[in-house]
């Protein structure tokens, strides 16, 4: 089993709204607030050689990349550590705040604990007037995706000038408020890879979604067709991918390419062939 089959094995007990979006929503007053909970280990979400400050980040940064991704503004963040070595704890927190004070957030507080692997789990608040869900496409919107897509990837494939885009994510806090502002209609990370995220989207969306390759922003001085695989199906670039109408694009202030439209037909293709959802994914051997 895997990761978002699990997830979807949650949808009657806790309604399909509660596992839709990259965050939980809340009405609070006049605005909603915006919540996401990320659990991070060692082995699995690491890459070997990270210092602890630099695994403070990654954690810190992961879930502001969520608030992001609903068009909200990061207010709080709390951060509970197992720990396998207690010394850890200071770099990783120095890191958790560097992080927390680029975007404008506070690291509010957490928990510690003792753990065999170093386990952190990140949970953020944010806020907004109107978050941007995953669902919400309009037949005849573009596809766009900010910054380029696939560095991760090639970090992970031995291009060791993309190092430092693997292990120090950048969440697009300030793109997804513009977004918000102005007109996207769906928004989501692409943590897990652009395939991976266009099936999310297909599956809380009634239409479909066609790209052409060759519009992809793929990185510089890797060989386009291996640039184009890390693209669609390499996780761990937290950029955003974003529905618009055409007449909203380009939105002020946001680096993006336009890489695809809505259509009406329910799927996910590329260059006109069916695109599988393959990218990254937890899963389960037993």
């Amino acid at each position: 089993m895997d990761e978002r089959s699990l997830i979807r094995s949650l949808v009657p007990v806790l309604g399909a709204a509660a596992t839709a979006d990259d965050c939980a929503t809340i009405q609070h007053g006049g605005e909603w607030l915006v919540l996401s909970t990320d659990m991070l280990h060692e082995t699995t979400d690491f890459p070997a050689g990270m210092t602890d400050r630099e695994i403070g980040w990654m954690a810190a940064a992961v879930t502001i990349s969520d608030i992001a991704a609903m068009g909200a503004r990061p207010v709080a963040l709390l951060l509970a550590t197992g720990l396998d070595r207690p010394e850890r704890l200071a770099g990783i927190t120095a890191g958790a705040l560097e992080c927390c004070r680029a975007y404008g957030c506070d690291l509010a507080g957490g928990d510690t604990d003792a753990h065999t692997e170093l386990t952190i789990v990140s949970t953020g608040l944010g806020t907004a007037l109107r978050p941007v869900r995953r669902s919400g496409a309009g037949i005849g919107d573009l596809i766009c995706v900010t910054g380029y897509l696939g560095g991760a990837q090639a970090a992970l494939s031995g291009y060791d000038q993309f190092w430092e885009r693997l292990i120090a994510p950048e969440p697009r806090v300030a793109a997804g408020l513009a977004l918000n502002a102005g007109g996207a209609t769906a928004m989501m990370d692409v943590s897990d890879g652009l395939a991976m995220s266009l099936h999310d989207m297909l599956g809380v969306n009634d239409c479909g979604f066609t790209v052409e390759t060759v519009r992809l922003p793929i990185p510089d001085g890797v060989p386009a067709e291996e640039g184009r695989d890390f693209a669609l199906f390499g996780g761990g670039d937290f950029e955003l991918l974003f529905t618009v109408p055409p007449e909203r694009f380009p939105v002020a202030g946001v680096e993006a390419t336009a890489i695809g439209r809505v259509v009406a037909e329910h799927g996910v293709w590329a260059d006109g062939a069916s695109l599988p959802a393959r990218g990254y994914v937890h899963t389960w051997t037993k």
